[in-house]
């Protein structure tokens, strides 16, 4: 029996949030297409200029390192992810750039959310393009989803932009979880590198994966997922209540015990304890197993469906 989530968020028409979690890796040079089209899970040489796309990068075994969103930025790209292991994704990364003409470096730009039915219109107003990927004056306005922008530019940038966004209302990050969480938009922090491949955290459905292209490192893992079968775990998406906002661990319920299922991938929870969280889960599971916190005795969790489908 399928199910919705009935955690809801109200947006203001026009918001905007300071993303200080996340963070962009710059890469620039003559060979930067070609390096990163051997190293990602996403089509570097097919990607135009007004267009993002999630992908991941991944050790020889498949396993990630990161989970991002690449685009074309100030005459380079930015893979953007969350800041949680961006060193430790780096470092990988850029492992054989020595052979290319290519550099790779933490960006130092800062990242701001524009979130409401509004957000469009803001864009529009702030840039001449029209595409999902503009350039603004020291960076890039990247299109999310139907109602949130990110912009990715210096510090200075965002001071000059404070009086246009003045009727645009401050709110907290947790709001860009929700979105996240609600859509099924993994990430992949610190303490879960080199540990899931990409069809584990449901990549191939958010279009992260291109099969046809060259080869990349991992690709034969990847692969042999799609084509054999081989992968058995699955993200899913989990509704229930959590006392406090502190990292979500999951027991579920097997009989009358109650065994470890994992942390969350990501998570969001509002002010009257309702929760969100996804978290990776046997693709067999029965869609009525019962979840709850580990250490909390009271409240239980159940599956939602995701708003995608994870079979892809």
């Amino acid at each position: 029996m399928s199910a919705t989530s009935s955690v809801s968020l109200h947006l203001p028409s026009l918001a905007w949030t300071s993303l200080s979690d996340w963070q962009a890796i710059a890469v620039t040079g003559a060979d930067s297409k070609s390096y990163l089209q051997g190293q990602v899970t996403c089509d570097v040489v097919q990607l135009d200029a007004e267009r993002s796309t999630l992908g991941a990068h991944c050790d020889a075994k498949g396993k990630m390192w990161s989970l991002f969103r690449l685009f074309h930025h100030n005459q380079g790209y930015a893979l953007w992810q969350h800041k949680s292991g961006i060193e430790t994704a780096l470092q990988e990364i850029k492992k054989y750039s020595v052979f290319s003409k290519v550099d790779l470096e933490l960006s130092s730009q800062i990242s701001i959310g524009v979130l409401g039915e509004q957000a469009d219109s803001f864009i529009d107003s702030i840039t001449d393009g029209q595409g999902d990927v503009r350039s603004i004056a020291s960076g890039s306005a990247i299109k999310i989803d139907s109602q949130r922008w990110l912009l990715l530019v210096n510090e200075d940038e965002h001071e000059s932009l404070k009086p246009q966004l003045q009727n645009a209302e401050e709110i907290s990050a947790d709001a860009w979880d929700y979105v996240d969480v609600v859509n099924g938009i993994p990430r992949v922090i610190q303490s879960q590198q080199n540990t899931h491949i990409p069809q584990t955290l449901n990549l191939q459905a958010l279009d992260g994966i291109n099969f046809e292209k060259g080869c990349y490192t991992g690709q034969e893992t990847v692969a042999r997922a799609k084509y054999r079968g081989t992968n058995k775990k699955v993200m899913r998406l989990l509704q229930g209540t959590a006392n406090e906002n502190v990292a979500f661990t999951f027991e579920r319920q097997v009989g009358e015990n109650w065994r470890g299922a994992g942390e969350a991938i990501a998570q969001y929870r509002n002010q009257q304890g309702e929760a969100l969280a996804l978290i990776v889960l046997n693709k067999d599971i029965e869609f009525d197993t019962q979840f709850r916190l580990a250490g909390d005795t009271t409240n239980t969790w159940s599956l939602v469906e995701l708003p995608y489908d994870i079979e892809q």
